[in-house]
């Protein structure tokens, strides 16, 4: 499947109001963010909720935003000078003790290689009463576009492809997701199971756009023609259920989190 556009070029265009953009106010709303507060947009992503804080702490504030992908983070730089940008690790934060009052993170802690150590450095660079919010999905089976994407991924290219999708929904114990928060050292953890619609054009652009534009596209996930038409037409049909006349809208669930150092 040929493109002219960079994955972060689709994810912001097409994946952000799709899916992420109607969780941003509901995130930072749980986060409570305060006119002069310092945030941190852990795995920034191309932006989208480090844009919408800066409106929130105003001129007084400081909003950073941090990601690993430079593909992503310069899709973010052309389109906010008003966050601060930087390229990094989320295992091993560039910034001393206590420069944030908040940190946020939406849909990056999965991803993450050793979360646990993700979740002390976020700490760490809290001050002292400081707040992590943060939003993770629940279980794959209560977004049906992904789980249906994911079962067409199996088939026809296979399980390490099928393996980056359900990475996204990895963290969908909450349970287990309040135990590493208070292992990595906070407090007052509360968690908020919350049930947004996500839309698109069609089946078909869905999963087009997930392909390239997602983490499979970022990640290098490639499809033949053939198995890409035969994917989508299955998904196409599983989707069905969710398809009115003015397009795919299916649900989905995550869990909002806020905890204090």
């Amino acid at each position: 499947m040929q493109s002219t556009e960079s994955p972060g070029d689709i994810y912001e265009r097409h994946l952000v109001p799709a899916i992420f953009a109607t969780w941003v106010p509901s995130l930072l709303d749980f986060a409570a963010l305060r006119l002069g507060e310092r945030v941190l947009d852990l795995a920034c992503g191309t932006g989208v909720v480090a844009r919408e804080a800066v409106s929130r702490v105003g001129a007084s504030g400081r909003v950073v935003g941090v990601d690993n992908n430079a593909g992503m983070l310069a899709r973010a730089r052309a389109t906010s000078t008003a966050v601060e940008w930087y390229e990094g690790n989320a295992l091993d934060l560039q910034f001393t003790v206590g420069t944030f009052d908040v940190v946020v993170c939406q849909q990056g802690l999965q991803f993450f290689p050793d979360e646990s150590r993700a979740l002390r450095e976020a700490q760490r660079v809290l001050v002292p009463g400081g707040r992590l919010a943060g939003a993770v999905w629940c279980s794959i089976e209560s977004s049906p576009g992904h789980n249906a994407l994911a079962l067409g991924l199996e088939r026809h290219v296979g399980a390490e492809a099928a393996k980056q999708l359900y990475t996204v929904f990895r963290l969908g114990d909450s349970q287990a997701l309040q135990a590493s928060l208070e292992s990595a050292g906070f407090h007052n953890v509360r968690l908020r199971r919350e049930r947004k619609v996500a839309r698109f054009p069609s089946p078909d652009l869905f999963a087009r756009w997930m392909v390239a534009g997602s983490v499979l596209g970022r990640t290098g996930v490639q499809l033949r023609d053939e198995a890409l038409t035969t994917m989508i037409r299955e998904v196409d049909e599983a989707l069905q259920p969710y398809v009115t006349p003015d397009g795919l809208g299916f649900p989905m669930e995550a869990y909002l989190v806020i905890a204090i150092k």
